[in-house]
């Protein structure tokens, strides 16, 4: 028998390899389904590319790659048998089979034992070799066999590079000596023992010494007073007061340098009078919300929809995803957008060519693991409602609150998550991240991967029309920029309970000067209509220059639409930053409506009896210019010395106050000190005024000494593909990155300004960059968009119709800042509102949408 599997093997030995240091062996996840080991086909893995393919998808390969040799793993999970004495008796066959190899289902280990098997399959006649089989095969073949299954799997090879390193014990937990001093910690009103400082506050758990922190392991600031307090006493942990929560705290080692743990932080903060399980609990994977406990609890609750019988629901577009560990907000935007027709057609229409004509490598291709979590989501595969006998038994048992989560189990977004992260310093980590900024993200590489083919972004793309007057000339100036979400304000002063806030606030500060625990805290309620208000307001243009006056001057901005997206996405800017720079969130309910019309938004360009603004270029200021170029009495310009002094007397720097008075063209005080606010953090603040030397415009900033590209190089072709994708010719969109210097948001603008220098070069690569004409042929109905590419081609491809919308999806962020908390989307299918809640699916009773985070509306059929 060893001979006959020798000379069977024998045609097959040059395709069959021993994985190397860097191959990533995928053994448990089909690179085209979400297959794995524990479903009923099992899992193939290539012994040649180490790829993973599940039952349906192996011979693809098989066909496309000519490898016959996979090694077939399966794994069946089944419950636990029990002894005489009714205790569990844990049974594990080939244990050594699938080392390292993760469980692909949430289960409760003291209920569930799995038995794995494997074996080598030889394609196409499907000869089975089981293993292990050392006696039979060939050394090479068992070397390689070896090597697989005990290799760790792709994703724990990606886990050191992109993760975050485990935190350790401290040493000095154990063994901390604590003063009894007789120090107790109020439940508020903290500040710095040093400096006064209320923010980035530490708890030293030796003398209960409340100190600000400086730049270090967190990223927070401070004047380093708890540090100095180490050196001075060498009393070595500190803990982070406003990250007390009743799972733990962040602790730092002064002596040891970094972030640890404190296995007796109950203990050692009980010392100073804090009772850990009167704060707030955590979020989904240990990161902490904040210590006011009774906004955020009622946040909680509310969006996900706490204490209500929610009813689970399965099939086609209900099925989960799973948490990776703060994950959450990738997988909000995911269910959003592909409950959406444009992403749905691309995707999953498209599902069969997608992967016929994928790369060898499927798990690097954009296309291909998009389709993949497409079809997971809407093929409702993976999420079928329990049998009737697997109900009738799980009530038997009294385990019918456990069933809902047995059964909805999710698709996990692992490999997907690894490629559309890849590079990225920040969702590459498993930190928590802004869902707003990840949807942009992820809208990107689906633009750089559509270039030449339907571009479902294209439901989400508009125009704006940015109108700047100068305040001294009145000119104007319209300009377009391209743009996926409106960004609208949250104007406190709006608020409908604005004399509630007064008085909570009063509250706050009493309690807080008299270390008495705060009042109950107040929810900003504002009407969406300020919202709208505050976004269409003139705003002020910081450093405008005016070409009209050839110098700098106070310039105001106001925005339009020039056209209407068929997808409209609406961000609440609900996040500020704090002293220590991390973002935090504002406690507000905005009232949402249900139907959008924004028809009187729609832009109408320069009207009769305005004057534009010469089309003139800033003069280049090279950097000798600026530094020793003080204002002289010979070059001195007019300022009016009486707005100086008025604003002097407010306590500003005098040069900061003249600088005011010149960039704002002599307007007055009010407008230099709305100057003075926005410009007050910059570091040259209170410098002296220096004038740049005038040189004569030019027409380009290509022709800068400063870092120009030069005519002969190409930009980078990324950037090329991105305003190709689109609609801009190719010939033009390298015209425009040259003009700016590889700035694709100035590139845009050059485009715009620049139509008439398309038309001959433009033409010829129509081909490539421009859709078939029935690309978007079967559209919904109720949409009459038009696509200007069709009409000119210098233009971004832009779904233009009516302004009037219906809400169907909400993203909700629960939490004190974008870095910890957790995200929920509901999303209204069939009539009926489901919320999403990672795995969980089910139907939204009450969906929360005043207290959303980014909504998403669909644009009314013109009937």
């Amino acid at each position: 028998m060893a001979a006959d599997l020798g000379e069977l093997l024998v045609p097959f030995m040059p395709t069959i390899r021993v994985p190397k240091t860097g191959d990533r062996v995928y053994k448990s996840e089909c690179a085209f389904s979400f297959d794995s080991p524990e479903s009923e086909g099992g899992l193939y893995v290539c012994m040649n590319t180490f790829l993973g393919f599940g039952r349906e998808h192996v011979e693809r390969h098989y066909r496309k790659t000519g490898q016959s040799v996979y090694m077939h793993l399966k794994r069946h999970v089944k419950e636990k048998t029990t002894g005489a004495a009714g205790g569990a008796i844990p049974r594990r066959r080939n244990g050594k089979v699938f080392l390292d190899l993760e469980l692909n289902r949430d289960f409760n280990g003291e209920d569930y034992e799995y038995e794995d098997e494997a074996k080598l399959v030889i394609f196409p006649d499907h000869f089975e070799i089981p293993l292990p089989n050392i006696e039979e095969l060939p050394a090479l073949v068992t070397i390689a066999c070896d090597a697989v299954l005990n290799a760790p799997s792709a994703y724990k090879k990606q886990e050191p590079e992109s993760w975050d390193e485990e935190i350790q014990v401290s040493r000095h937990a154990r063994s901390l000596r604590q003063l009894d001093n007789g120090v107790r910690i109020p439940p508020s009103g903290w500040k710095c023992q040093k400096c006064e400082m209320r923010e980035n506050l530490w708890l030293n758990l030796t003398d209960g010494s409340v100190l600000c922190g400086k730049w270090f392991f967190d990223g927070s600031g401070g004047n380093g007073h708890a540090l100095e307090h180490y050196r001075e006493t060498s009393y070595p942990l500190a803990v982070k007061l406003d990250t007390i929560t009743p799972d733990g705290a962040d602790v730092y080692s002064f002596e040891e340098e970094e972030a640890v743990l404190d296995p007796h932080m109950s203990e050692h903060l009980s010392h100073f009078g804090i009772d850990m399980l009167q704060m707030q609990r955590r979020t989904e994977n240990g990161h902490h919300t904040d210590n006011n406990p009774r906004p955020r609890v009622s946040e909680w609750e509310v969006i996900q929809e706490s204490g209500m019988k929610l009813k689970a629901v399965f099939g086609s577009g209900y099925t989960g995803i799973k948490n990776l560990g703060n994950s959450c907000y990738l997988s909000t935007v995911l269910q959003v957008l592909f409950s959406i027709p444009d992403f749905q057609r691309m995707y999953v229409g498209n599902l069969q060519r997608i992967f016929d004509y994928s790369p060898l490598d499927p798990t690097q291709d954009f296309a291909t693991q998009m389709a993949k979590l497409g079809h997971g989501l809407l093929s409702g595969q993976y999420s079928k409602p329990p049998m009737k006998s697997e109900l009738i038994e799980q009530v038997m048992k009294e385990e019918h609150k456990v069933l809902n989560g047995h059964q909805q189990r999710g698709i996990s977004p692992r490999m997907l998550k690894a490629l559309v992260s890849r590079g990225h310093p920040e969702f590459s980590s498993n930190r928590q991240q802004d869902a707003h900024e990840f949807f942009l993200h992820l809208i990107n590489l689906v633009e750089r991967n559509s270039a030449g083919s339907e571009n479902p972004s294209d439901s989400f793309r508009f125009l704006v029309e940015e109108r700047v007057q100068c305040c001294q000339s009145r000119r104007v100036r319209y300009a377009q920029r391209v743009d996926y979400c409106i960004q609208l304000p949250a104007p406190i002063e709006a608020a409908t309970n604005r004399e509630e806030l007064l008085a909570y606030e009063a509250k706050r500060k009493e309690a807080e000067e008299n270390t008495r625990a705060p009042p109950e805290p107040v929810r900003a309620r504002i009407p969406f209509t300020a919202c709208l208000q505050a976004f269409t307001e003139p705003e002020n243009v910081p450093d405008f220059w005016s070409s009209a006056l050839q110098a700098k001057s106070a310039g105001v901005k106001t925005s339009r639409f020039a056209s209407f997206p068929e997808y409209l996405v609406v961000q609440i800017k609900k996040f500020t930053f704090g002293v220590d720079w991390v973002p935090k969130k504002l406690d507000l309910a905005i009232d949402v409506p249900d139907f959008l019309d924004l028809s009187r938004l729609r832009a109408t360009g320069l009207q009769a009896g305005e004057e534009e603004l010469p089309d003139l270029m800033p003069p280049i200021v090279l950097p000798e210019d600026t530094r020793d170029n003080s204002m002289s009495s010979t070059d001195s310009p007019e300022i009016d010395e009486g707005a100086v002094m008025q604003l002097a007397e407010m306590g500003f720097p005098l040069e900061a106050c003249r600088k005011a008075v010149y960039y704002t063209g002599n307007m007055g005080p009010e407008m230099a000190f709305n100057w003075i606010i926005a410009h007050m953090e910059e570091p040259d603040f209170a410098e002296p005024l220096t004038l740049p030397s005038m040189m004569d415009p030019l027409p380009s900033t290509s022709d800068s000494p400063m870092g120009a590209t030069p005519l002969d190089n190409l930009p980078p072709e990324e950037s090329i593909a991105i305003l190709t994708s689109m609609g801009f010719p190719r010939n033009h969109s390298i015209r425009a990155l040259k003009a700016t210097n590889n700035n694709l948001e100035r590139a845009l603008d050059w485009i715009f300004t620049h139509p008439e220098e398309e038309e001959s070069d433009g033409l010829s690569d129509m081909a490539d960059t421009e859709p078939n004409d029935n690309s978007f042929s079967n559209m919904n109905s109720h949409s009459d968009s038009t696509l200007s590419p069709d009409r000119e081609t210098s233009s971004p491809r832009v779904k233009d119709g009516p302004g009037r919308y219906e809400l169907f999806a909400i993203i909700s962020h629960m939490g004190a800042s974008t870095m910890s908390g957790h995200y929920v989307c509901h999303i209204k299918k069939e009539g009926r509102w489901v919320i999403y809640n990672d795995h969980k699916v089910c139907l939204s009773e009450r969906p929360p949408k005043d207290l959303g985070y980014i909504y998403f509306y669909r644009r009314l059929s013109s009937s």
